[in-house]
């Protein structure tokens, strides 16, 4: 095959990687892919993406580009970098090598938030979430604690164990017990105002959106198994929290 339809693939599937990779939905992927196609000349384009693997050809051509997706995270920062560029490439501003480049470039650099900005905003989160959610001003304190340290646990469970769900079930197990603690000794009211709302920010809202959007848009395969991986991660927290709440009658 040409040296450019080549490229034209590995661009367009790289682009779209790297919006399923941090929460695009696949409408959106397949969009995006098809439109840089055609605007490097090559309009006889077909795109499939699913939760865990993109596919893109030419309809004339024997030869088609897979590229499997197994990370799948929320940083939006990359998928505006993606939407950037290819208006950038429609416009004519940069050529298709230049785009390539700047996708890896995008990919690999693209900064995120520092890890304690993302943990004092779970706190944040979780502390408000439990007001509103009919908490107590005197649980305000204790929810914003327990809230980042749930959080951080996930975090740190999953970049060393890289067991999925687990961490999710570490969170709530560190949840509850740090809930139960602070209200046996004294320095919150209510367990499970503070277990409501430090679980917050583990809740995959964006999954279960993405999974209803593409759905409604007719990619079942990629809607559903978005909706079963968001059912097993709202699992893995009621498992932990179900498991805190079951011993610790006996254990505080």
């Amino acid at each position: 095959m040409e040296t450019r339809k080549k490229l034209i693939l590995k661009t367009c599937v790289l682009a779209g990687k790297i919006m399923m990779e941090n929460g695009s939905e696949v409408y959106r992927v397949e969009d995006t892919m098809n439109r840089i196609a055609a605007n490097a000349g090559e309009v006889d384009c077909v795109s499939y993406v699913t939760a865990t693997g993109l596919f893109m050809g030419f309809k004339e051509e024997a030869y088609c580009l897979l590229e499997e997706v197994h990370e799948r995270a929320i940083n939006l920062e990359k998928v505006v970098a993606v939407n950037r560029l290819s208006r950038e490439f429609a416009a004519g501003a940069l050529s298709l090598e230049e785009l390539y480049q700047q996708l890896l470039v995008a990919q690999q650099k693209t900064p995120s938030f520092h890890l304690s900005t993302q943990v004092i905003s779970a706190g944040i989160v979780s502390c408000t979430l439990m007001y509103i959610f009919g908490g107590s001003w005197f649980d305000f304190p204790a929810t914003f604690v327990i809230g980042a340290l749930g959080f951080l646990t996930a975090y740190l469970v999953k970049k060393w164990l890289r067991i999925s769900f687990l961490d999710m079930f570490a969170a709530a197990v560190v949840i509850g017990l740090l809930a139960v603690l602070s209200v046996k000794i004294g320095v919150a009211q209510n367990a499970d105002n503070l277990i409501i709302g430090a679980v917050m920010p583990l809740v995959p809202g964006v999954a279960i959106t993405n999974s209803f959007r593409d759905i409604m848009a007719g990619d079942l395969i990629s809607g559903t198994s978005r909706g079963i991986e968001a059912v097993f991660t709202a699992a893995a927290i009621g498992m932990g929290i179900a498991f805190v709440l079951s011993i610790s009658g006996g254990a505080f």
